[in-house]
């Protein structure tokens, strides 16, 4: 956790817009500590996914949903 750029939580909170904006520009995240005991992280959003094809594979295709079943079927009583 060393090797990740950290802040106190005093300096974060006057510089936290710039701040906010540096992590969106390098994709590294920020540890901000308290008292030099880190107590949160602000990390950059993932990008954005592409959306054509988002749900492949997520659909069950069945061919034939007009024809009975085989298994029998007992209606709510």
């Amino acid at each position: 956790m060393t090797d990740s750029k950290q802040i106190g939580a005093g300096e974060f909170k006057s510089r936290c817009l710039k701040l906010l904006d540096e992590v969106a520009d390098t994709r590294e995240p920020l540890i901000i500590t308290k008292h030099g005991k880190p107590v949160a992280q602000l990390v950059p959003m993932p990008p954005p996914g592409e959306l054509f094809g988002a749900l492949a594979g997520s659909v069950l295709h069945e061919n034939d949903i007009i024809s009975p079943v085989d298994a029998p079927w007992q209606p709510m009583q």
